[in-house]
């Protein structure tokens, strides 16, 4: 490593006055890897399940396995981060990313991909806990909604691209082309990772050295949040109230709170609970997960109307779906940019209205509403949370020590991803429970299945698909409000950022 740090033209980057610009490329192909990856291997699905013979409920566990794996991960990774730096813990899980992307392109058994997924998903959790990390550090916060901004776009445009990448590999090559699709970006990203991106300085490492790693804070919030997702996961299949569910959702309560005991004694916590009475954090982190509880219904639900309740084909679907996704992608850095300037209380709260202006028209729709009626709607809901999760996400960032980065962005990654989980099980449940009380199967495979009276099961599945939206119309309003009540950050250290600290003298590096 000192060979390629001691190299002229690398050096010249690390103390270019531009470096922040050069490590946001570098991180910048590693979360679009993630968000491509994530989106277009869903395309790949149903040759998957031609080749092995397995029905879709079975497997749809291919991508579950992977969001699964990389919540779980998320904390303990984001945690390690913080102690032995995060560009080792970045670094490594593209190493594992790549590595999981080749077992599963080559894997001759369906329990092979589950197995591969799971490993790909701890390598994307230590991407994705170190990518914004790394992003807040080497940006001053006076230009932080602008580069959280930026990276909300990276993430609509790896949204937008996947679906069509994937449908096009599928096509010509193949369900495998799929995943071995990730080897060339993921090397790429990890190329550009270990020549631009700097290590710690010695006297970093000195200071985290002393830190202990929290391996029982680990171990009980992996199983609280096992158990919570799987019974999330489950519920609407086997029922709210049955003992497999109800024992899940017991083990997650008892080891959450032994969790939160363990932490309040540890001498270095897991998690630094004294975040929560930051009330810009606490509230911020608050209104982002109610914010994609109610969100996720957007994207998951959308698929499932346009198709089976319009009736359109996969590409039309896809075309109506692609002006939100660029809304989200460019109000994201406009914005956050935006933010730099006004402050982020403000803009969270209008970016929470149009969200719920999009949840009330969503929630009129109808067999044989107008592509133009549910574009519009698309869009204001991509406007709203392109710029909420853009000005949210900077403020609760700017309220926390720089040493506690890797930690807070894994929450907020952990937010989002258990919000999504959380959300596709509620709206489910909403949706079965009114084509039930209709008297047609509940569950969504009826509406692609119907014959006979398929009008009538059309009609049950978009009456609970409105009152679906109706309830997260409502969770976007509970955000305005908490947006609202939230305030600003106050900084919390007057330090440049760290791309500004460094002198060349201080690239020594232990990563």
């Amino acid at each position: 490593m000192s060979i390629i740090r001691d190299f002229v033209p690398l050096k010249r980057i690390a103390d270019s006055p531009r470096y922040k610009w050069w490590a946001f490329f570098a991180i910048s192909i590693g979360l679009f890897l993630t968000v491509l990856d994530q989106s277009g291997v869903n395309i790949a699905l149903p040759q998957v399940a031609d080749y092995f013979g397995a029905d879709i409920p079975t497997v749809q566990w291919i991508s579950l396995s992977y969001v699964l794996s990389t919540s779980v991960m998320l904390m303990p990774l984001g945690r390690l981060s913080d102690i032995i730096g995060r560009k080792r813990v970045y670094v490594a899980g593209f190493v594992v990313f790549v590595g999981a992307a080749v077992l599963a392109g080559s894997a001759q058994t369906f329990l092979l991909i589950i197995v591969a997924k799971i490993i790909q998903g701890a390598g994307s959790a230590a991407i994705q806990a170190n990518g914004m990390a790394m992003i807040t550090e080497v940006f001053s916060e006076r230009e932080r909604g602008k580069a959280l901004g930026l990276y909300m776009a990276i993430i609509g445009t790896g949204a937008i691209s996947g679906p069509i990448v994937g449908g096009v590999l599928v096509s010509a090559l193949g369900w495998r082309a799929v995943f071995f699709a990730s080897v060339p970006v993921g090397l790429a990203a990890l190329v550009a990772a270990m020549i631009v991106l700097r290590g710690r300085t010695s006297a970093q490492s000195a200071a985290s050295s002393k830190i202990h790693f929290d391996w029982i804070g680990a171990s009980l919030s992996s199983g609280a949040l096992i158990s919570f997702l799987l019974g999330m996961t489950n519920a609407y299949r086997l029922g709210w109230t049955s003992p497999p569910i109800v024992t899940g959702f017991t083990l997650a309560v008892v080891l959450l709170a032994l969790f939160v005991w363990w932490e309040l004694r540890v001498k270095d916590p897991m998690l630094d609970l004294s975040f929560f009475s930051n009330k810009v954090f606490s509230m911020g982190v608050s209104a982002r997960f109610i914010t994609f509880l109610g969100g996720t219904t957007v994207f998951f639900l959308m698929p499932f109307y346009l198709i089976q309740g319009l009736g359109y084909p996969a590409n039309k679907a896809g075309l109506i779906m692609v002006p939100g996704s660029i809304c989200t992608a460019v109000m994201g850095p406009v914005m956050g940019r935006l933010s730099d300037k006004l402050g982020t209380q403000w803009l969270s709260v209008g970016a929470m209205a149009s969200s719920a202006a999009a949840m009330f028209l969503f929630s009129r729709l109808t067999i044989d509403s107008s592509p133009l009626y549910i574009i519009i709607a698309l869009m204001l809901s991509g406007a709203g949370m392109g710029t909420f999760s853009s000005t949210n996400t900077s403020a609760i960032m700017s309220s926390l020590d720089r040493s506690k980065y890797g930690i807070a962005s894994a929450f907020i990654n952990l937010t989002r991803t258990s919000a999504n989980l959380t959300g596709i099980a509620l709206a489910t449940t909403v949706i079965a429970i009114t084509m039930g009380s209709f008297g047609y199967e509940p569950s969504l495979s009826a509406v692609a299945n119907a014959e006979g009276d398929g009008e009538g099961v059309r009609t049950a599945f978009v009456i609970g698909l409105n009152r679906s939206f109706l309830i997260a119309g409502s969770l976007m309003i509970v955000s305005m409000i908490i947006s609202a009540l939230r305030g600003e950050a106050a900084p919390v250290q007057a330090a440049a950022p760290e791309d500004a600290k460094q002198s060349p003298q201080s690239h020594a590096s232990d990563d």
